[in-house]
């Protein structure tokens, strides 16, 4: 039998639990609340009943496009919760705790809103919010046998990746994703001072910039804009593609995978900034600092390419230490802020505080994800047979 993760067995079938489901459901958790709560500022009681929306009138106003964004939105969470407890519960006895669950995710979300000005409590959200659950629970009971017994890719998954991979290919997997929300450099995730420095502004009712007094209010020249932007995205790609690399069997296709793994990344990168911005915005993030640091980071990752797994993810964690650093020491790019005062979030508002969330989040889960205790064996495991 291939090697697996340290799973759960069942007796009955052999089926294992999911540590990749596992994972994926705490992080889609995290993505949920944040988008819930954001923009996470101005709490405060408005002296209403905390479950008073749930007796309340359905709202007059709504969209078709309001409904179907909550639903398609739960509807990852209820298909996660089935695959989280399987093998233990399967089936309708899996569905419904999974909806039970899921409402109640939902309702306490619903409640906090009562304390956030800029969002509104609705029993609509959370009915519609419930049927994507629903819809997602029954979805993942019929889909679990298939993904998590015989599925080709738990098979591909065996063959090509190491057993301990599970939640590395989930932070992969949200790569692409962090490249939705607007950032001032290509790959310049983890850019938390000036959100701090906005915090303490609003807090201490003073204009705080922590980034200027790092850099002791240093102005950065033409050329040392472009150099920052190179730092960071060459970093970035490198740090993002190692981590990938460290996590595949000598005999798994690295290159291809790497591959697709940084074009999904692009790709994302070139749609959302179409769709938030305009289509002639599309490839603005382009730029001579983001050619320099693709075209350096791929050559640094050509010569790591065949590196030992233990170098490769020092190396991906030193990388992302140094785009993290860079990224918030640099100021923002004048021509960025210039392009972000034409974007309307409107409908999107629950999403872009999502797509902030993992563009903030993402190389500190993945530092997380190097530095776990289960890379640190001396001796990597064998690859296992196919």
């Amino acid at each position: 039998m291939a090697e697996t993760d340290k799973q759960e067995q069942s007796p009955a079938s052999g089926a294992s639990a999911s540590v990749f489901a596992r994972g994926g459901l705490v992080f889609y958790v995290f993505l949920i609340v944040y988008a819930s709560w954001y923009p996470f500022s101005g709490w405060r009681s408005n002296g209403l009943p905390v479950l008073g929306f749930l007796s309340a009138p359905l709202p007059y106003y709504w969209t078709r496009f309001d409904l179907l964004t909550n639903i398609i939105g739960y509807m990852p969470l209820g298909a996660l919760l089935v695959f989280s407890m399987y093998p233990r519960l399967r089936g309708i006895w899996a569905v419904l705790p999974a909806c039970l669950l899921g409402a109640l995710l939902s309702a306490g979300l619903e409640a906090g809103q009562n304390f956030l000005p800029s969002r509104v409590p609705s029993n609509l959200d959370l009915l519609t919010n419930a049927g994507g659950v629903a819809l997602g629970a029954l979805l993942g009971a019929l889909l679990a046998p298939a993904f998590l017994e015989q599925s080709r890719l738990l098979a591909l998954r065996s063959r090509w990746f190491l057993a301990e991979a599970s939640r590395g290919l989930i932070v992969l997997g949200l790569w692409p994703m962090a490249q939705i929300y607007p950032q001032a450099y290509l790959f310049g995730h983890g850019q938390l001072l000036p959100i701090l420095s906005e915090w303490l502004s609003e807090l201490w009712l003073v204009d705080i910039d922590l980034g200027a007094l790092l850099r002791r209010d240093a102005e950065l020249s033409a050329e040392q804009y472009w150099l920052s932007e190179t730092i960071i995205t060459a970093c970035g790609l490198t740090g993002a593609l190692l981590t990938l690399l460290c996590l595949t069997r000598r005999r798994a296709p690295r290159l291809a995978l790497a591959a697709a793994l940084l074009l999904a990344a692009l790709a994302t990168k070139t749609l959302a900034s179409a769709l938030l911005f305009s289509p002639d915005n599309a490839f603005a993030w382009i730029t001579p600092g983001a050619q320099g640091g693709l075209l350096i980071g791929l050559i640094m990752l050509s010569g790591l390419a065949m590196a030992p797994p233990v170098a490769q993810r020092r190396v991906a964690a030193l990388a992302l230490i140094v785009s993290l650093v860079v990224a918030n020491m640099a100021p923002d790019n004048p021509y960025f802020l210039s392009t972000l005062q034409t974007w309307v979030q409107g409908k999107f508002l629950n999403f872009n505080g999502a797509a902030q969330f993992l563009t903030l989040a993402w190389p500190f889960i993945t530092l997380w994800f190097l530095y776990h205790p289960v890379h640190r064996r001396k001796k990597p495991a064998p690859d296992a047979a196919s």
